[in-house]
């Protein structure tokens, strides 16, 4: 019979337990880690490759996807072994027997300490160097793309005569392949050094041999490979040589000059030979096994390089370029000058001479009729805060602080409106319905879009709108019909919305508000959605990837989502474009129109690089910002310097169902031809546009911006006048703007001298260096539909005459007595006045400047709207200031312009006791049975004219009066009042004014 006897205690059974457990643990923690890092990657990529599926750009994402993990995957692989095999040779090649000394002993823990986990240091190294290495090889994913795809130029750099494809396409993956082999080589070699003298076969302070023979053959490859790449990098630089930055005098200058043609090209091609025989003696070297004539090879190469590359280009420049510098540059001036005009598409731009005249005299409009009527009066960067006020309709729906310019046929002529759309602002729902389901499923979308017609205004003030209220009604909808006015991707649409739901399923989502007032809320419309946008997410899984993307539990457990559910995410058009074009750069400032019964956003794409034989670079943002690129919405580029940019495609996507449309629109451009080769479906060819799309494309703004950067210093073409410097422009400072910033350009109808007809364009002025007056206007056709698009038009003024600039209109403007004063009436109490967009016309053989004057209250919030009261006219030293342009333009021109603005704000009658009153007239209609022959010999009826006529203080009491009146009228919204108080108080100064004379 057997017994058991109970096991001793084991003193460290309790604390091995422990230990098991805690070496259980942290591999358990590292592959949930790895598990969550996981799940976290592929929900990313998962979720994109559905958005992508779902605007139908799925080769984008593929292609963009497997060129940047094959970069990723090669260039890691080549650093990783690059570290691997240097690390594994140089072990190998460690000494069986090392000499006795501190040095080796004090390596020797080193060694012991090492060896243990040498694999794992040299994996996870070179895992880490991987790692870096292939985030930056996959980085360049377009500079490889466009080296595959790259399209001849058909024109050919001065200096080489290779086409500029060149230069554009190879260069730049040449100059990245010899970086990335620099570093590959570089961190071969460190790592072969290391571990050399880890293990004995380098030596720094053990007396004898300081290199064992292995490892000297095994450096001698690698520098031997690091100086044959420096040849190539040398024969690189030949052509950098053409794109460097520079300076001419106290100029920037981009490209060659003499000095770098005469001492460093040929500096280079030596250094090149110099390089090879240096790299020849290390690879020798394998087998001699001598440092000396490798060394002094190298010591060579280095001092060749500062005398040749260094003293050589320094001494021409000294001592052949500075004494005659001028005629030395000229001929790589020139080059700059021609290379630059080319390369920003303003090579035909030529500056004619524009004798402007400061005169005035009666009619002196009249050969301008077409053009005049057109002046736009209403500021898009001002009058946000009305259309809020009267269109807003719903707390939570918001216009833009910049609205937009475009055209519209109505009743068969062309006509400039301020547009924007109407669309939903979260942030404006009342913090008790800041919920989940509010924000995600039910206001989900914007609707309809208004429109003001940009020359008229109401007696009050406010915008005349071409298209208003909701639903959408006005003559933009009498004329194209009516049209999908619900907005689900737009620039203020929610970070994401599901919608859709089953047929026969209640909708949820806030459509329309028919109810009239906030509390009936019962009779608002509600909408499913329909439409062809969004990701499917009715199953369980992809519940899932977008509650973990989203961060939103709700989504998996709210009944709002069902089997037909869509999620609409990524819904501002530029991101969509971007995303779906990622190798275009993107106009800031996108506008809807309604095109095809349909609201869709239409942008404008750039195609750009920056090495562009001997063409001045920019920085985009620099060139793009101005006064309008503060405002919330507006866009500025980002601060990427080039040196080439071609307007190549024209974009829309659709507000209802976010499709994407890439149009192609300048077959000549190379880069683009380049990129419809990676991605042949993407972009559709010219000739696709809808006929409606194209009478609302237009020259874009970012585009002329930076050909309106270039021209400052490249409208001068001759090589001299450009070296001295002289005829420097600059774009003025934005006098309506209160920092100092840029003056916007501007869109507006305008009739150019020797021409026939007013077309849609966008300008801008410049100044010479250091003064205010005027120096240059320049205008580009900007409509898509005229035979003459894109045609720029710069117009240089007489230096002699002095033409104010719009800085100095604008102070003009303060300073003068008349306006002063009655700007001081409308300043009065708790008002204040904003001055819109100074126009500046090329009309009346002068420039004339018009600017419209709004006033609204100093504060008020929502209130706080403003009111168009008065428009400044300048021409010459001539003023007009009055509540129309009319009046202005008469004032200025001896009480005739010769044209008529059409404005059509005044009302047709006014009421009165003795009948109704045509205020153009000053008749009096006759009563109902009056006596037709009594009436005619009645004397005509005028206005009523103001109650005050006695002195100066009565009348200023009366204008205080009218002025209080108006207030009054507005906080009651009663606008009928509003400009009839408005009416008084202009008749009150206009006597006020006469009194005074």
């Amino acid at each position: 019979m057997s017994q058991e006897f109970p096991r001793p205690a084991d003193p460290f059974r309790g604390r091995t337990s422990g230990s098991r457990r805690t070496r259980a643990l942290v591999p358990t923690l590292i592959i949930l880690a790895a598990l969550a890092i996981a799940y976290g990657v592929f929900t990313s990529l998962w979720t994109e490759r559905l958005w992508f599926d779902a605007v139908g750009y799925t080769d984008v994402w593929s292609t963009r996807l497997l060129t940047q993990s094959g970069l990723f995957i090669l260039g890691g692989l080549i650093m990783a072994a690059a570290v691997v095999v240097n690390a594994l040779l140089a072990f190998r090649m460690r000494p069986r027997y090392r000499p006795m000394s501190v040095e080796q002993q004090s390596l020797d823990r080193y060694r012991d300490a090492i060896d243990p986990v040498r694999r794992w240091v040299v994996i996870g190294a070179a895992i880490l160097v991987g790692l870096i290495a292939g985030g930056s090889a996959s980085s360049n994913w377009d500079t490889f793309l466009l080296w595959r795809n790259g399209h001849d130029f058909d024109a050919t750099d001065p200096q080489f005569n290779i086409d500029i494809s060149f230069f554009a396409f190879d260069y730049p993956w040449w100059r990245f392949l010899v970086s990335f082999g620099f570093g590959a080589v570089t961190i071969g070699l460190i790592t072969a050094v290391v571990t050399h003298y880890i293990y004995g076969a380098v030596r720094l302070q053990t007396p004898g041999e300081k290199v064992t023979k292995p490892a000297q053959a095994h450096l001698s490859v690698l520098i031997g490979l690091f100086v044959l790449l420096k040849a190539v990098a040398y024969w690189l630089d030949r052509f950098d040589l053409l794109i460097k930055e520079g300076q001419v005098g106290e100029a920037p200058f981009t490209g060659a000059q003499y000095a770098d043609v005469n001492a460093t090209l040929p500096a280079k091609t030596i250094l090149i030979f110099i390089a090879l025989i240096c790299a020849i003696l290390f690879f020798v070297n394998v087998w001699m096994r001598n440092w000396m004539l490798p060394g002094i090879s190298l010591g060579l190469l280095a001092i060749s390089a500062i005398l040749l590359s260094g003293l050589w280009p320094f001494l021409v420049q000294q001592f052949q370029v500075s004494p005659s510098e001028a005629s030395r540059e000229r001929p790589f001036i020139q080059e700059n000058i021609d290379a630059t005009r080319a390369a920003y598409g303003v090579a035909d731009v030529e500056a004619e001479f524009y004798q402007a005249t400061t005169d005035v005299q009666r009619g002196q409009l009249e050969d301008y009729a077409e053009s005049i009527p057109g002046i736009r009066l209403i500021d898009p960067d001002v009058v946000s805060p009305s259309f809020t006020q009267d269109q807003q309709v719903r707390g939570f729906y918001a216009f833009p602080e910049s609205l937009d310019i475009d055209r519209y046929e109505i009743d068969g002529e062309s006509r400039d409106v301020v547009i924007t759309a109407r669309e939903i602002d979260l942030n404006r729902l009342p913090e008790g319905q800041q919920t989940w389901i509010n924000e995600h499923t039910t206001y989900t979308h914007g609707y309809g879009v208004v429109a003001a017609y940009g020359n008229e205004r109401q007696p009050s003030g406010a915008p005349v709108y071409a298209e208003e209220d909701l639903p959408p009604r006005g003559d933009i909808s009498d004329e194209l019909g009516d049209y999908e006015p619900r907005i689900y991707y737009g620039e203020n649409s929610p970070d994401y919305s599901i919608v859709g739901a089953p047929e026969g399923t209640d909708p949820v989502e806030f459509d329309v508000p028919l109810g009239g007032g906030e509390d009936d809320a019962g009779e608002d419309r509600r909408n499913i959605y329909d439409g062809a946008g969004g990701v499917e997410i009715g199953s369980f899984f992809n519940k899932l990837l977008y509650a973990t993307k989203f961060q939103a539990t709700s989504i998996l457990l709210t009944d709002r989502v069902n089997e037909e559910s869509k999620i609409l995410y990524d819904r501002n058009p530029r991101d969509r474009l971007e995303k779906v074009a990622p190798w275009l750069h993107v106009d800031g400032d996108p506008f809807p129109a309604v095109v095809d019964e349909r609201i869709v956003w239409i942008l404008d794409g750039y195609t750009t690089f920056n090495s562009y034989p001997y063409s001045h670079r920019v920085s985009m943002e620099e060139a793009t910002s101005d006064s309008r690129t503060v405002v919330p919405g507006v866009v500025a580029q980002p601060q990427d310097h080039i040196n080439y940019i071609r307007n190549s495609v024209k974009v829309t996507v659709d507000a209802y169902d976010g499709t994407v449309a890439l149009y192609e629109w300048d077959s000549n451009d190379p880069v683009l031809r380049a990129w419809m080769d990676v991605f042949p479906d993407s972009v559709e060819p010219y000739d696709a546009i809808p006929e409606d799309l194209m009478a609302h494309l237009r020259y874009p703004q970012d585009l002329f911006k930076i050909q309106r950067e270039v021209l400052t210093s490249y409208h001068v073409t001759e090589a001299e006048t450009f070296y001295e410097g002289q005829d420097q422009w600059f774009v003025p400072n934005d006098p309506a703007a209160t920092t100092e910033t840029a003056q916007p350009a501007y869109y507006q109808s305008i009739q150019m001298p020797q021409r026939d007809e007013a077309i849609f364009s966008l300008t801008t002025t410049y100044t010479p260096r250091a003064r205010q007056n005027l120096a240059g206007f320049l205008a580009v056709n900007a409509d898509a539909q005229h035979e003459n698009y894109g045609e720029m038009r710069l117009l240089r003024l007489p230096s002699e005459t002095q033409i104010q600039g719009p800085e100095q209109v604008a102070n003009t403007f303060e300073a003068e007595p008349e306006v002063a004063e009655v700007l001081s009436l409308l300043r009065s109490g708790d008002s204040e006045t904003v001055a819109g967009n100074l126009l500046t016309l090329p009309v009346g053989g002068g420039l004339m400047y018009v600017q419209p004057i709004y006033q609204q209250r100093a504060t008020g919030g929502e209130a706080q709207f403003p009111l168009l009261q008065r428009v400044l006219v300048s021409f010459g030293s001539n003023i007009g200031f009055a509540p129309t342009l009319q009046e202005a333009l008469d004032q200025v021109f001896g009480g005739e312009a010769g044209v008529d603005t059409g404005e059509g704000f005044v009302p047709d009658t006014i009421e009165t006791e003795e009948g109704d009153v045509d205020p153009e007239e000053g008749t009096a209609e006759p009563e109902e049975g009056a006596d037709e022959g009594e009436a005619a010999t009645e004397e005509p009826t005028a206005p009523p004219s103001p109650p005050a006529t006695g002195g100066d203080q009565e009348l200023i009491d009366a204008a205080n009066q009218a002025y209080q009146d108006a207030l009054e009228a507005q906080q009651q919204g009663d606008w009928a009042a509003y400009g009839e108080a408005i009416e008084e108080l202009g008749r009150i100064l206009e006597e006020l004014v006469a009194q005074q004379e």
